[in-house]
């Protein structure tokens, strides 16, 4: 407990406001500190910190999660998107091709799926950030 040595109004004054600074300053790390601390837990840094090409390959290897769960999910997403309209024989057939190209994939060709498809996206930013300045120096100087 803090003892305070106030005779006067402007000291009582004074302690008020640097207790008021003291608490908002307080109040303000307290809520950066909890952001951080909740950011920590967001689905895609939970993504980031356990879903990463190594911790997938050392499961894949004795269960193959990856190449099961695409075996089921890859011929529902292509009957759902691609042969909506398309017969029985058609999406049992795709179904049927679809769950065996599934069971191949394994963590390592969904990672470098995921890293193709990833740069696609990322080379727009690439090619915006190297714009050629051009500073009127000929390229036949000799400061060239």
């Amino acid at each position: 407990m803090r003892k305070y040595n106030i005779r006067t109004l402007e000291d009582l004054k004074a302690a008020k406001l640097e207790l008021k600074v003291e608490y908002t300053l307080k109040q303000n790390m307290l809520k950066s500190d909890g952001k951080s601390f909740m950011k920590q837990f967001t689905l895609g840094a939970l993504i980031k910190k356990y879903v990463t090409p190594n911790n997938l390959f050392k499961a894949d290897e004795k269960l193959n999660i990856s190449g099961t769960a695409m075996s089921l999910l890859l011929p529902m997403v292509m009957n759902k998107t691609l042969f909506r309209g398309a017969g029985f024989l058609t999406k049992a057939a795709v179904g049927l091709v679809s769950g065996k190209v599934g069971k191949s994939l394994d963590a390592e060709h969904l990672s470098a799926i995921f890293n193709s498809v990833k740069g696609w996206f990322g080379k727009k930013k690439d090619q915006k950030a190297k714009k050629f300045v051009d500073y009127g120096i000929p390229p036949d100087s000799e400061t060239y």
